[in-house]
């Protein structure tokens, strides 16, 4: 529809891109392809800060130009550096020669017979996973729920970020099938504390 009607769709992929959702892109399992996206964190392997918006040939011929008239002057804070355009080949070169999305989708089935015991909890619901991203809700949360979710988790060695009553898992790739069972352990003492 975006074609028929001449509408740029552009897809926000600086969170979710770089294999976080099980595809290199999440516009990939959609099966679309945007006109923009918008890139960030995964494209340094969240070594430093780096942001870039990649667009189609047509969007690039309709702005070619030398006149600054014409010419679409986009940029932004963490555009261009060159350590973080460093960090980012290298990180790039990492996911062409290690296969990453591969492994991520290994990780992610063997993460979630780990997470079995939290997903089986009787007070979490909407247990869901794509890719590398896990969240839930905790029914009946007290007031605050996030605020104490947080501090009990962070007593555990753990950096959670819940929102409102749903807690989320976006962990790095290297995490280990002990990495998960100490957050898995981290979570259950933390929810056991703040529900």
């Amino acid at each position: 529809m975006c074609d028929q009607y001449q509408v740029l769709l552009i897809a926000d992929e600086i969170a979710v891109g770089f294999g976080r959702t099980g595809t290199m892109f999440a516009c990939e399992q959609a099966q679309i392809k945007p006109d923009l996206i918008c890139l960030s964190k995964g494209i340094t392997g969240g070594y430093l800060p780096l942001a870039a918006v990649l667009c189609s040939d047509a969007v690039y011929t309709a702005f070619y130009a030398d006149e600054t008239a014409k010419a679409f002057l986009h940029s932004h804070s963490y555009t261009g550096n060159p350590l973080a355009c460093a960090a980012a080949l290298a990180t790039l070169a990492i996911f062409r020669d290690q296969d990453v999305i591969a492994q991520n989708q290994r990780k992610a089935a063997e993460f979630n017979r780990i997470f079995a015991p939290l997903a089986a909890h009787p007070r979490v619901r909407h247990w869901r996973n794509c890719g590398m991203i896990w969240a839930f809700e905790i029914a009946d949360a007290p007031a605050q729920f996030a605020t104490l979710c947080f501090t009990e988790a962070l007593k555990e060695g753990l950096l959670l970020r819940p929102i409102g009553h749903t807690v989320y898992f976006m962990p790095p790739y290297i995490m280990t099938a002990e990495d998960a069972q100490f957050l898995l352990a981290g979570t259950l003492k933390a929810l056991a504390r703040c529900c």
